[in-house]
């Protein structure tokens, strides 16, 4: 066995930097009293007013007065209030936006139209965020890269996606090259030992207008790729709609729960406390829903100053939280964790953050209840949603949150959630079946697979999402998953993925891949595989590291002797399986695994 490290992302579950804590009320006052309040403030005439909508899958609610594309938004928004905080460069929104505007104009001129892909690969750096504002600002849809992958996984995204451009760092950059036939315009962003392509192109231009372009609400937005339970991983279409339709649900969220404190009768007065502007750490990858959606997009919205990270290291976390007065930081549970510990073992000010938010997977009750003991003003927070939901789903924090520390949340105001049986048929609250979901927050379709989406929509178009769960009114509780998939430390990892890439080694000749439980991760990568005499687990290990992202490469490998056990129509026995990994695991390690 050996221990592969990684930087953990969120998909799956959900929650922006913007939930505001919920104060202590009777669970019955809490659901009565947040239909009311919803209702009031989503009626005719309201900001927040939701009128249906008949889309392709039927009619969903939409917030008809408000920004309608990505576009607007950014228009609307682009004030001269702090944004963007990357070491020591900083931009306003107003400077972002004339920065958008230029590498739009660059765009053009590499011939990116209406409908086009651009690709963006590389690190949490400003230029991800920007370019891909350029590119939905042209009706243009950005794909989101895994910045993790190998080169054969980039290599099969980026003939997916069949960019036109592709906006890259150096490492990425690199894999690029290495692949044949590629005909993508490639643009270097932030390569030590070449020119910046991108930041010469947009300083030689100057400022310039937004290009004009015609951008609708449902035009498409954005491909964000999404392991599943088999094979490749997935590019996820989503419009402008559905993004903006789980930014405004979040806002939404956070006015009904500042409401229903106010109705709920004057508070204690607190303590004088600071107070510092809305500031979010984002330290999540931008290629994950979470990180653009919760992390930018969102943070536009708010006219919330964001403060970048090129990857997870918890000291410098605590550092810039430290430094930048940072309010909100929402992340998977394995980084809020590491947080707790470094806010318990150094001497760091963290007293500005308010709000501590969970994604990528569920939090371990014990987590719910340090993060209220070791920040003296910050709640804990978390959210379900899916990269297919634009990760609207459902939204607890604060004393909710703290009473039900092991739910997912409360439905948000868009989408609408069900849980089913065998049959499709609804299942009354407290029994256990298939959650489906729909609504506006929806993504479009599968990019290039019509069988996936045939497989993941019942009949009347509600979205199989493959989870358990059962129902309490609007509180949601997910118990397992039906999908063969492992989440470690919130990123979604294809079992049939892991187990390809091991059969393809020439000395395997047969595997199983599952999850085994881990105290940071939730979950890590185990396998279990039968291979020829000559098969050496470094070297296999070895291989893996070129065909897997270093998240995917399992963690544990044991070998069989004997083929693997299967059934008597030929599936392998993974549940024996695993069990047995799981034991030599604690076996090894103790029973804290």
């Amino acid at each position: 066995m050996d221990g592969r490290p990684d930087e953990p992302g969120p998909n799956g579950w959900a929650n922006p930097c913007t939930t505001v804590p919920v104060g202590g009320r009777n669970m019955g006052n809490v659901q009565s009293s947040r239909a009311e309040v919803r209702a009031e403030l989503t009626a005719p005439g309201q900001t927040y007013e939701l009128q249906p909508v008949e889309l392709e899958r039927g009619a969903v609610r939409w917030f008809v007065n408000l920004p309608q594309t990505l576009r607007e938004l950014y228009e609307q928004n682009a004030t001269g209030k702090d944004f963007l905080v990357f070491g020591d460069e900083q931009l306003t929104f107003a400077e972002a936006y004339d920065r958008i505007a230029r590498i739009a104009v660059v765009l053009q001129q590499q011939g990116v139209q209406h409908g086009d892909r651009v690709a963006i690969s590389m690190r949490n750096y400003p230029e991800w965020m920007l370019s891909f504002a350029a590119a939905t600002c042209l009706g243009a849809v950005g794909v989101g890269m895994n910045s993790l992958w190998q080169t054969d996984e980039m290599e099969y995204a980026l003939r997916d996606a069949a960019p036109r451009v592709l906006l890259a760092d150096a490492e990425r950059l690199a894999q690029f090259r290495s692949l044949p036939d590629m005909d993508i315009t490639a643009i270097p962003v932030r390569c030590e030992h070449e020119p910046d392509e991108l930041r010469a192109r947009i300083e030689a231009l100057g400022p310039v207008p937004m290009p004009e372009c015609s951008v609708g609400p449902d035009d498409p937005a954005v491909i964000l790729y999404t392991s599943g339970s088999t094979g490749h991983p997935k590019g996820v279409l989503s419009s402008h709609r559905g993004v903006l339709a789980t930014l405004y649900a979040w806002e939404l969220d956070a006015v009904e729960t500042v409401v229903r404190q106010a109705s709920a009768g004057p508070a204690p007065a607190p303590a004088a406390e600071p107070t510092y502007p809305p500031t979010a750490l984002l330290a999540i990858p931008l290629f994950h829903v979470m990180g653009l959606h919760g992390g930018f997009l969102s943070s536009w919205r708010a006219q919330r100053r964001v403060v970048c990270m090129t990857k997870w290291d918890v000291a410098l976390a605590a550092e810039l939280i430290e430094r930048e007065r940072i309010t909100s930081f929402s992340a998977p549970p394995a980084m809020t964790g590491d947080l707790v510990r470094e806010a318990q073992r150094s001497n760091r000010d963290l007293s500005s953050l308010l709000t501590v938010g969970g994604g990528g997977a569920a939090r371990a009750p014990e987590q719910v209840r340090q993060i209220d003991a070791t920040f003296r003003r910050a709640a804990p927070s978390i959210g379900w949603g899916m990269t297919e939901t634009n990760a609207a789903g459902t939204l607890i924090s604060g004393a909710e949150y703290l009473q039900h520390p092991a739910a997912a949340g409360f439905r948000l105001s868009v989408i609408d959630l069900r849980v089913v049986d065998g049959d499709d048929q609804p299942l009354p609250d407290g029994e256990r079946g298939e959650l489906q979901v729909r609504g506006a927050p929806m993504f479009l379709e599968y990019w290039n697979r019509p069988d996936a989406m045939a497989d993941s929509f019942a009949a009347d178009g509600w979205f199989r999402t493959g989870d358990v769960a059962y129902l309490e009114g609007d509180l949601l509780h997910i118990v397992d998953r039906l999908k063969d998939l492992i989440i470690r430390g919130g990123e979604n990892i294809g079992c049939g993925h892991v187990e390809a890439a091991l059969l393809a080694h020439p000395h395997v000749i047969e595997a199983a891949v599952y999850s085994v439980p881990d105290a940071r991760l939730g979950e890590e990568v185990g396998a279990t595989v039968h291979g020829t005499p000559e098969l050496d687990l470094d070297e296999l290990w070895e291989f893996l590291a070129q065909h897997l992202a270093r998240h995917e490469v399992p963690r544990y490998i044991f070998t069989s002797e004997q083929p693997l056990a299967r059934t008597a129509t030929g599936k392998v026995l993974k549940r024996e399986l695993r069990a047995e990994g799981v034991a030599r695991v604690q076996e090894a390690s103790g029973p804290a695994v």
